[in-house]
């Protein structure tokens, strides 16, 4: 599966993707900041994955090219150890509608009410908060 097109939109914050299968979706920045293929998401293991909050407003400041295969995108937030590779950008616009609804379970999961863990500065209910790393232990 190749891109036949890809355009970033800064003002409705959302990626289109076409494929050469005919196949074109709209990703919004925030699907893709939260289920980032990087460490910091994914955790290192099954059962480490890193919810991420607060992520609504999120854009995208760069997105550049690996090689012929994927794109590295770095966020407002300053995330950028992703890489999107192309089968992961058409798994995540063919199944944006049920990943989109995970998200928003585990944030209910989580104590959020409604979507209210997607707002800018959201944070854990009764987490102490102490600093922002990148999610994981050094």
């Amino acid at each position: 599966m190749n891109p036949t097109a890809l355009t970033v939109h800064q003002k409705s914050r959302v990626l289109d993707i076409a494929f050469d299968d005919g196949s074109s979706f709209s990703i919004s920045f925030e699907l893709l900041r939260v289920y980032s293929p990087s460490a910091e998401v994914r955790g290192h293991g099954q059962g480490q994955e890193v919810l991420q909050l607060g992520k609504r407003n999120v854009g995208v400041t760069a997105l550049e090219p690996v090689g012929n295969y994927a794109v590295q995108p770095t966020f407002s937030d300053g995330h950028n150890t992703g890489l999107f590779s192309w089968d992961y950008l058409y798994k995540l616009g063919n199944e944006q509608a049920a990943l989109w609804a995970d998200y928003l379970a585990r944030l209910h999961a989580a104590g959020f009410d409604g979507d209210a863990g997607r707002e800018p500065g959201a944070e854990l209910p009764g987490a102490v908060s102490v600093h922002k790393g990148c999610g994981h232990a050094h």
